[in-house]
Order: structure tokens, then sequence, then C-alpha cells
């Protein structure tokens, strides 16, 4: 599929195929590409979910205004749900290197390559971009060369994401164990359940509680976009030492790594607009 705007086209590409591994078909990416002849700064989407749902569609919003300020952009489909940690990982690495590889033919810059991700889609965007080297996610080798491509990325811009999924499966569970329990954590803990399978997983393929270890990772620049009043993914985490809200909480200690992290609140009721116009300017200044 090619559609036209004024401003840019779009293109659905089959960019991996698991075969007898998956019964869902190929992995679908939608490319927006600017006008003009390029090559283009290129972010690459991923949509939320809860790790359980969703699709490139969710991305649609997004990167049309991104698209529409000169920057390329790459919404993803991934595995997700039953399919399990590390598999939207795996997908999401080979992704990133696999659109590295095209940039000739996608009139890509492969030196100037972002990520981005709402909620669930936050923190794959984060994990990725932490985790560019590691061998669990880079199991998939490209396909007619291109061996030579990283997953690296330049800078991360995450809207409202959901850094440390053991604490928001105990957060969930905590409140919808009381006496009005609310309506968003009906089936939350089951999502959780259903994706990462246990809480070690939930604890290993964490950003957060990586930066706690004291891991060794990469701290690109980033920044946590988030919606005030939201108690799914700004709320204190009571087994932490630190008297803050988890994006807090992060930044403290992405910036005791050696990262450089800005904390941007908006006003929730408003978010999914109010979010587009610091996250285009944090692209501006770090990919053009």
């Amino acid at each position: 599929m090619l559609t036209k705007d004024a401003a840019f086209t779009t293109e659905d590409i089959a960019y991996l195929d698991h075969g007898t591994q998956s019964g869902a078909g190929p992995l679908m990416l939608r490319y927006f590409r600017p006008a003009g002849p390029g090559p283009f700064p290129l972010i690459v989407d991923l949509h939320g979910g809860a790790w359980t749902m969703g699709d490139l569609s969710g991305c649609q919003a997004r990167d049309e205004v991104l698209a529409g300020a000169g920057f390329a952009a790459a919404a993803l489909d991934f595995r997700h749900a039953g399919d399990g940690y590390p598999t939207s990982l795996i997908d999401i690495n080979y992704a990133i290197r696999w659109l590295k590889a095209q940039a000739g033919r996608l009139a890509i810059d492969p030196g100037r390559v972002a990520l981005t991700g709402q909620s669930s889609g936050g923190h794959l965007a984060m994990l990725s971009a932490m985790r560019p080297r590691d061998p669990r996610y880079t199991e998939v080798p490209l396909e007619g060369g291109g061996g030579a491509q990283t997953a690296e990325v330049r800078c991360v811009g995450m809207t409202w994401p959901v850094i440390n999924p053991l604490s928001r499966y105990r957060h969930a569970l905590r409140l919808r164990a009381g006496a009005e329990p609310p309506a968003w954590t009906g089936n939350i803990p089951e999502r959780h359940d259903l994706y990462w399978q246990n809480e070690e997983n939930m604890a290993e393929g964490n950003p957060l509680m990586a930066l706690e270890r004291g891991e060794d990772l990469a701290t690109p620049p980033a920044i946590w976009i988030q919606g005030q009043p939201d108690e799914i993914h700004d709320y204190r985490d009571p087994d932490s030492e630190l008297a803050l809200n988890e994006p807090e909480r992060f930044a403290a200690r992405y910036r005791e790594a050696g990262g450089e992290i800005e904390v941007c609140y908006i006003e929730q009721a408003a978010r999914d607009k109010a979010s587009l116009e610091p996250l285009v300017a944090f692209f501006k200044q770090h990919l053009t």
C-alpha cells in the first residue's frame, strides 16, 4: 500500500518473517517518508497496549506529525502477547538494523536514527536503546548482508512509558485488591502475566531496575513526556528507597549512569495532542 499526502508518503513494508515460528505472517512496518530528496533522520515508533494488544496503526497520528516536521518515521508491528519476552525486543532490534541497511532505498540517514514509544511501547523503546547489542535481542541476522549494522540509536522519546513492569504489576494488584479498585486495573495483571510469564522476567527486562543493578547500558539522550494526574504511569513504588514517583526515580538513575534526560509534564486530559510539540522539539534538537 502506498498513500500520498502533501507533506509525506506512506508505504507498508514487510521487514521480517519468522515463518513457521509465527502464525501471523510477515511482520509489517509503515514507513512515512517526508517530501524532498532526503536523506532524512528516522524515528522508529512502537505502539502501546500493555505488551499484549495494539498494532502499528496506533502510531498513525503521531507519525503523521513527525513526517510533517521533516522526519522519516517507521511504525512497527512486532511479536507480543503470548509470544512473550523477549520476542518484541528481537523484532525491534532487527527492524532498526534492517532500516539502516535500507537507507539508500528509503532515503534515510543511518547515523540519525531514534526511537519513540507510548506506554508499553515507551518501555520497549528505552530497553532497546539501552541494550542495542544484547545477544538475546540481536539473535536474528540480517538477510542479504548488512551485517555491520547495529541497533544503536541517537536518542529516545518516551510518552508515559511503563518503565518498570514489575512495580506497575504490583501497583495494579494492590489497587485491585482495594475496596474501590480503579477501572484501569481490570485485566492489567493478567496481561503482564501473559507476556512476562513471571516476576523474574519483569525485573530482568526492566530499564529502571537495570540501572539500579548497575548494568553496563547505553544511555542516549532521552525525554519522558508524562500526563498528570496519571496513576497508571506516574506513581511511587513503595519498594524503592527513593521517595520519588517512577518518572523522577528513573530520571535520577539515568543521570547517575551518565545519561541526559528531561521529564516533561503535561495535562493528562489533552496528553495525546499536548505531547506532540515537546516530542518534535526534542527530536529536532537531537536529530537535525
